[in-house]
C-alpha cells in the first residue's frame, strides 16, 4: 500500500469542512437553500471520508493467530459503507429538490454563481486525485471516497445551471435549481450502485480480471523448474492479494528439488509489483493434471 494512501481521506475531510463553511454561508447569505443543503450534505462526507480512514487503517494492520490473512477485508467493508452513504445522500438531496420544487422561493443571489465555480473547480480536482489513487492502489474504499467528490461537484454543477436558469428566466423559474440537482441524483445512484456491487464482490472474494491471472501464470512460468501450471486461485484482500497456485515439475524430481522451485515461485510472485501478500505454492509432477 502506498504510505500516502491512509492520508488521502483526511485530505477529503480538510477540504469538505472548509467547503461545507463556505456554502452554508453563501447560502443563507445568498438566499439559497439548496446550497445550504449542498453544505450540510459536505457535512455528512466528512463522517463518510473518516469511516474510510478508519477502514484503510485497520486494513494495514499486520496478521495475528485469529486473522492469519490479515484485516484487508475492512478496506472493503469501509467501501461498502462508503457507497451506502452516497447512495443515502443522493436520497436526501432527491427528497430535498421534490420539497423545494413544490415549495414557494425567492431566486437566489447572483453571487451564490460564483461560489458555485470556486466549489466546482475543487471538488473535481479532489475527486480526481483521489480517484487516481484509488484506481492504482485498486482500493475500492478510496474510489468510493472519491465518487462522493465527484457527486459533490455534480450536484454544484446542477445547482449552477438551474440558478442560472432562474436568474436568466426570472420569477417562475425559481424551481429550476432544484430541477437541475433531482437529475443528478441519477448519476449519483448508478455511480454509488456500481461502487457498492464492487466492494461486495470483493467480500465475496471474487477472482480479480483475467488479465490478472495471466500476469501471475507468467510470472510462474518464468521461474526456473517450472514446466507447467494448473490452477490458479486469486483473491483480493484490501489492496493486496491472496494466489493458490499449482505448478508442474519434473516428476523425477526430489521432494527437496519440488520444495525448492515453488519457494521460487512463491518470493518471484511477492516480489512481483502485482501486490501479492503471500502465494501458497502447490507442486505436482508434471503431466498429472
Amino acid at each position: 500500500m502506498p504510505p500516502s494512501l491512509t492520508s488521502v481521506p483526511l485530505v477529503g475531510m480538510a477540504v469538505n469542512a472548509a467547503l461545507a463553511s463556505i456554502k452554508i454561508l453563501a447560502g443563507f447569505f445568498g438566499n439559497s437553500y439548496a446550497l445550504i443543503a449542498d453544505g450540510i450534505e459536505s457535512t455528512a462526507d466528512i463522517v463518510t471520508s473518516l469511516v474510510v480512514w478508519g477502514g484503510l487503517r485497520v486494513s494495514i494492520a499486520p496478521a495475528d493467530d485469529r486473522h492469519p490473512y490479515g484485516y484487508g477485508k475492512a478496506e472493503a467493508l469501509a467501501g461498502i459503507v462508503a457507497s451506502v452513504a452516497l447512495l443515502a445522500a443522493a436520497g436526501m438531496i432527491a427528497v430535498q429538490s421534490i420539497r423545494e420544487i413544490r415549495t414557494p422561493h425567492h431566486l437566489p443571489h447572483w453571487s451564490t454563481l460564483i461560489v458555485l465555480v470556486l466549489v466546482v473547480a475543487t471538488k473535481m480536482l479532489l475527486a480526481r486525485w483521489m480517484g487516481t489513487i484509488g484506481e492504482e492502489a485498486e482500493s475500492t474504499s478510496v474510489q468510493a471516497d472519491a465518487w462522493h467528490h465527484w457527486a459533490d461537484a455534480l450536484t454544484s454543477i446542477a445547482a449552477f445551471v438551474g440558478i442560472a436558469v432562474g436568474l436568466v428566466g426570472g420569477p417562475g423559474y425559481e424551481p429550476a435549481d432544484d430541477w437541475a440537482a433531482l437529475a443528478a441524483c441519477a448519476v449519483i445512484v448508478w455511480s454509488g450502485l456500481s461502487l457498492l456491487r464492487m466492494a461486495v464482490r470483493e467480500l465475496l472474494d471474487a477472482a480479480p480480471a483475467k488479465a490478472f491471472e495471466e500476469k501471475v501464470r507468467a510470472l510462474a512460468l518464468g521461474v526456473d523448474g517450472v514446466e507447467a501450471l494448473d490452477k490458479c486461485r486469486i483473491r483480493k484482500s484490501g489492496t493486496r492479494y491472496f494466489v493458490e497456485l499449482h505448478v508442474e515439475v519434473d516428476g523425477g524430481a526430489t521432494v527437496r528439488e519440488g520444495h525448492d522451485i515453488g519457494g521460487r515461485v512463491r518470493s518471484a510472485l511477492r516480489a512481483s509489483p502485482l501486490r501479492i501478500a503471500d502465494a501458497f505454492i502447490h507442486v505436482e509432477p508434471a503431466g498429472n493434471a
